[in-house]
């Protein structure tokens, strides 16, 4: 014993000042710094273990509203039809029940039939209600152009959210089939915060040899039309629908992106509790690090200040883009060209405008 002590002794003596620092103060702190900070650290050193994705061909849109269609399919490169296309809205519903008015009213006009469908459990496995069947009365304008359909959900804790969405969306197949969909329809697929632009819906079903399957590029706000988000948002897509061939999906199908199609207001709610809600729900949940994430007060401040409810770094793919876009999102002022129900209704949508962030509790 008095030999082991003895040796112990000489070890310490030979570690000097520093190294007790280092071992003592730097170690722990690092372990708790990547610990908290561990996801930002990986999001700013994306440049180096990700390339970007192959680019777009971006295709101009024009549009005035004194130019006639077979001017403006013609300056596409398009022809112009006999006769316009069948539209089919298709999404998956969560608890959007704003915004899918917002979108139902800016598309009324050009949509043959609108398909809905929603189940009882969110990607995440946890239970929830009906929420467009709880609220169907309010869209009784779109009623006789309606297939909604429900699902339940398998409610798989722990398995990966994206199994799930993948699930879900692909009972839309089934549910448009059931719809009638027939070949050539055009088929919108995008999330019912992604809202395509009536104008451009309108264009592509009287423009004849548009792309089978064309992106759109829709301006992309953060909580409110007040934050305008630089991600670029494109993962909304329009399909001319091949019976056996055209799959429900909500990722990259296609290299053509129409520019300026339209408005994505990502985490755009009236209630506290529906951003609580989405953020427990969806696919990212894993971005949910800590409990205090879920703070009514933090979330609020947040939504004023246009930071990020997550805390994490842009998602781009060079040093130069990370840096460019560190720090909140910058106020916008205009209102110019948002959907007319929208600034028709402003009194009842005023959390959507500028200049109103405040929210309800729920």
């Amino acid at each position: 014993m008095a030999m082991s002590m003895s040796r112990l002794r000489c070890m310490l003596r030979g570690i000097d000042l520093k190294a007790y620092l280092f071992l003592l103060v730097v170690v722990p702190i690092s372990i708790v710094g990547i610990y908290v900070h561990g996801q930002k650290i990986t999001y700013f050193l994306r440049p180096l273990w990700q390339s970007p994705p192959k680019p777009f061909v971006h295709i101009p849109h024009y549009y005035q509203l004194n130019v006639s269609m077979e001017n403006l399919c013609r300056l596409h490169g398009w022809g112009i039809r006999e006769y316009p296309r069948r539209v089919f809205d298709a999404v998956l519903f969560n608890n959007e029940v704003d915004l899918l008015t917002i979108r139902w009213k800016e598309l009324y006009p050009y949509v043959t039939q609108f398909v809905l469908l929603e189940s009882n459990s969110t990607f995440t496995g946890l239970h929830k209600p009906h929420f467009f069947a709880t609220n169907r009365d309010h869209f009784g304008f779109v009623n006789p152009r309606l297939t909604y359909g429900t699902i339940g959900g398998r409610f798989r804790r722990g398995e990966n959210p994206f199994v799930e969405e993948a699930y879900q969306r692909m009972a839309l197949d089934q549910l448009l089939r059931i719809a009638d969909i027939q070949e050539d329809d055009l088929l919108i697929m995008s999330d019912v915060d992604e809202i395509p632009s009536g104008h451009t819906i309108d264009l592509l079903r009287w423009c004849d040899d548009i792309p089978p399957v064309l992106h759109l590029h829709l301006k992309n706000y953060l909580y409110s039309f007040e934050f305008v988000w630089g991600h670029r948002s494109w993962r909304a897509s329009v399909h001319r629908y091949r019976t056996g061939k055209t799959r429900y999906a909500h990722y990259r199908q296609s290299d053509y992106l129409l520019s300026d199609s339209g408005w994505h207001c990502s985490f755009c709610f009236r209630h506290i509790s529906e951003f609580i809600f989405k953020m427990k729900a969806y696919s990212h949940y894993d971005r949910v690090r800590f409990s205090h994430f879920l703070n009514p007060k933090r979330i609020q401040d947040i939504i004023c200040k246009g930071a990020d409810l997550y805390d994490l770094l842009p998602e781009e793919y060079s040093f130069k883009e990370i840096i460019g876009n560190l720090g909140d999102l910058p106020h916008s002022f205009s209102a110019v060209h948002l959907p007319a129900y929208l600034l028709n209704n402003s009194d009842k949508y005023k959390f959507l405008l500028p200049g109103n962030c405040r929210r309800e509790s729920g």
